[in-house]
């Protein structure tokens, strides 16, 4: 009787860990895809923060990046968009601040984009907000 609980409990433990294990692989190509679609673009200054080692962290992971103009950042909220949906066949959570083009933030439950205006950017200062976070930047394409 022991052994046949053993056995299960094991055999769900495994399947939890498998389906976590796929998750993380998950996201972190959703953050591939996503850069993808930033350089498509020319966004500059891609930062992304892993959270996954923060308690109470909103993501996995935030991904930040600028464009120079509000018609740049509508291109590259847009490039993200029609990227991941292409490549992945994943849609948003939610999308604001399309329209004023100053600071447009993407919702894909374990990923979080923001696009920003350099002044925004710099004003809001999400890479200082989250230090804790382990922080990787992506060279400029020119």
């Amino acid at each position: 009787m022991f052994f046949l609980l053993f056995t299960s409990n094991f055999v769900a433990l495994s399947h939890i860990i498998i389906d976590i294990i796929l998750s993380m692989e998950q996201s972190q190509q959703l953050v591939q895809t996503i850069t993808k679609g930033i350089q498509d673009k020319k966004g500059q200054d891609i930062i992304i923060a892993d959270l996954r080692n923060i308690e109470g962290a909103i993501a996995n992971y935030f991904v930040i990046c600028q464009g120079s103009s509000p018609a740049q950042v509508e291109a590259i909220s847009e490039s993200i968009g029609n990227t991941v949906r292409t490549d992945l066949k994943e849609k948003p959570v939610n999308v604001a601040g399309l329209g004023l083009n100053h600071w447009v933030a993407i919702d894909y439950s374990d990923v979080l984009v923001h696009v920003f205006l350099p002044e925004e950017r710099a004003f809001y200062d999400l890479e200082t907000l989250w230090e804790d976070a382990k922080l990787m930047k992506i060279p400029n394409i020119d």
